[in-house]
């Protein structure tokens, strides 16, 4: 499992479609709203929970595509399927690096792009924690997604429709949290629900995700 890891990590830096890709995305992201509404630092403080958690929703979706069609051009998704490693336990990995390469690294970056919405320094603290809990749920839905679309051309805007609505709830939760942790509102309630999601997602979407991809190997 741990060479299976290792081997996904140096293939997301190596495709270009991990930590830089969404890095860049994130911060174009977080620099083009304060054009688009003006130097109103009232209004940025109050929309900058929710514009972070949409940047990095959409950061995480723009590495999904890749995320199993490299093993599926090379032949190395079939390999895996028959391998003694459990199906489950490869789309676990395979979303553990994915987290890795493009969620921890928006976790990280999240406090240093707040300053350019002025959040409030409230909101530093549980914006990172709801991103903790809410970005492993992302690439876990992803991981789902790019299993149904492995192997289908030009399936990455399918991809985006198919992961979407299923990110709504995470969103909503995630920035309820940052926002509420903002103003200096009890945050208990959407970040138990937050984490709950996120609990949810890993227990069950790895069976579901190793499931379409024996039907697709067929």
């Amino acid at each position: 499992m741990i060479a299976l890891l290792m081997r996904d990590l140096k293939l997301a830096f190596r495709a270009g479609g991990g930590f830089g890709l969404g890095l860049a995305f994130f911060l174009i992201v977080t620099i083009m709203v304060p054009f688009s509404v003006g130097p109103q630092s009232d209004l940025l403080s109050k929309i900058a929970p929710g514009v972070l958690w949409l940047g990095a929703l959409l950061a995480c979706l723009l590495s999904l595509d890749r995320l199993l069609a490299l093993d599926w051009e090379d032949g190395s998704l079939d390999l895996l399927a028959t391998a003694p490693l459990p199906l489950e336990s490869t789309v676990t990995i395979k979303s553990l690096a994915h987290w890795l390469t493009t969620g921890l690294p928006l976790v990280l970056a999240a406090p240093v792009l707040g300053v350019l919405l002025n959040l409030p320094a409230a909101g530093y603290l549980w914006l990172v924690v709801s991103l903790v809990l809410g970005t492993p749920a992302l690439s876990v839905i992803g991981t789902f997604g790019a299993a149904l679309t492995v192997g289908l051309k030009r399936g990455g805007l399918l991809l985006s429709l198919l992961v979407l609505p299923l990110y709504v709830p995470t969103l909503i939760f995630g920035a309820e949290v940052a926002r509420r942790g903002a103003i200096g509102m009890e945050t208990q309630t959407p970040l138990m629900m937050l984490a709950g999601i996120t609990a949810a997602s890993i227990a069950l979407l790895p069976f579901a995700s190793a499931a379409v991809l024996r039907v697709n190997l067929r």
